[in-house]
């Protein structure tokens, strides 16, 4: 039976992947995030888990590799300058196509930067941070019950592509307290079968899990197969959410805290009688571009606002979807802060003054 709770939100994403059928965590500790290794150090013993405090995010993501690749659905935990650590390990897992979950909850950067919530990490997790060809399906919740539904398809995506996915989210996301509903405790018998995992080779052939080929031929076709697989997830795997969108002639597009933002913002500028609405891509990559690109067709839209805590990441997106059809517009907050509704508010204002 589903349980409703009050819950922080990197406690909550973490009983989320708990009751999705994680069974492996390793992680380091890094604000703002730190609360998920401390919830798991406590519940995976109790589920029959492991949970392993590594001695560096290098460390970390080849623990990942390993567990990921004798079955276990496996996930980490970090924030930006942690996931930077992990790239080379997350390009491993795409191409030895091992499974698993990584979650960044953003801080401010670049560099150490500080702790503060930021969208600054958009290029690393949606054109591949890594090394190589390869991508990740990314998830960007808007609200810490969306994060606890995101995690549970985390895993079944990462299961079912044979492939990493990232959930982003943000310090403020993570530490905010909000009424969720938890989904029951996922019967492990029910998950998909994984013949392909490092289990043993008694009465069959043996699995070997790499992604090390030196002939470049025999490579080239592996790299063909992969790129099959992420034309897949882009033609079939778009996530987007609207508000007030039907009769908008100026939509703000934002993701995650800033999304939330947006929307306190449009209710004000509707009661002066601005015809504004929200466009929220839920899926950074595969990028939404099928649902905004019928927006922007609709004829409707005078202009769009992109709005994030970043100098200016997904606008890049949102201008090749929009192809100059119809005026691209950006506000940005950042190096930890965080737009407040009045703010954003009086961005739309004067933007609506200029349509004038």
């Amino acid at each position: 039976m589903a349980e409703r709770m009050l819950m922080k939100g990197n406690e909550a994403l973490a009983e989320a992947a708990i009751r999705a059928g994680c069974r492996f965590y390793a992680g380091y500790p890094i604000t703002p995030q730190s609360e998920v290794p401390e919830y798991m150090s406590r519940r995976m013993p109790e589920v029959g888990g492991v949970f392993i405090q590594a001695e560096s995010e290098v460390a970390t993501v080849n623990m990942l590799y390993g567990a990921g690749g004798a079955g276990a659905r496996v996930m980490t935990s970090s924030s930006s300058p942690g996931i930077s650590l992990m790239q080379e390990g997350i390009s491993y897992m795409a191409g030895a196509e091992v499974p698993g979950v990584f979650v960044n909850m953003m801080r401010g950067g670049p560099g150490l930067g500080d702790i503060s919530p930021s969208q600054g990490d958009y290029f690393q997790a949606t054109k591949g941070g890594g090394h190589g060809d390869y991508r990740l399906i990314v998830l960007a919740p808007g609200s810490i019950q969306e994060m606890v539904e995101l995690m549970q398809d985390a895993f079944d995506l990462a299961d079912k592509y044979r492939n990493p996915v990232m959930v982003v989210g943000d310090g403020m996301l993570g530490q905010m307290m909000e009424p969720v509903t938890m989904p029951p405790m996922r019967d492990l018998s029910t998950l998909p079968a994984k013949p392909w995992a490092t289990t043993g080779a008694a009465g069959r052939k043996k699995n070997i899990i790499n992604s090390l080929e030196l002939d470049p031929y025999v490579l080239e076709k592996h790299v063909q197969s992969l790129k099959a697989k992420f034309d897949q997830m882009q033609a079939t795997e778009q996530r987007h959410d609207t508000y007030l969108i039907d009769d908008a002639e100026i939509v703000v597009v934002a993701y995650g805290t800033v999304s939330r933002v947006a929307r306190s913002a449009i209710d004000a500028v509707r009661g002066e009688g601005i015809k504004a609405g929200l466009f929220r891509p839920i899926t950074l990559w595969p990028w939404p571009e099928v649902a905004l690109a019928r927006v922007v067709e609709s004829g409707r839209v005078k202009a769009f606002l992109v709005a994030e805590m970043s100098t200016g990441q997904m606008i890049e997106d949102v201008r090749l979807t929009v192809s100059g059809r119809v005026p691209v517009h950006f506000y940005g907050r950042y190096a930890g802060v965080v737009p407040t509704p009045k703010e954003l508010a009086g961005v739309i204002q004067n933007l609506q003054a200029q349509l004038k």
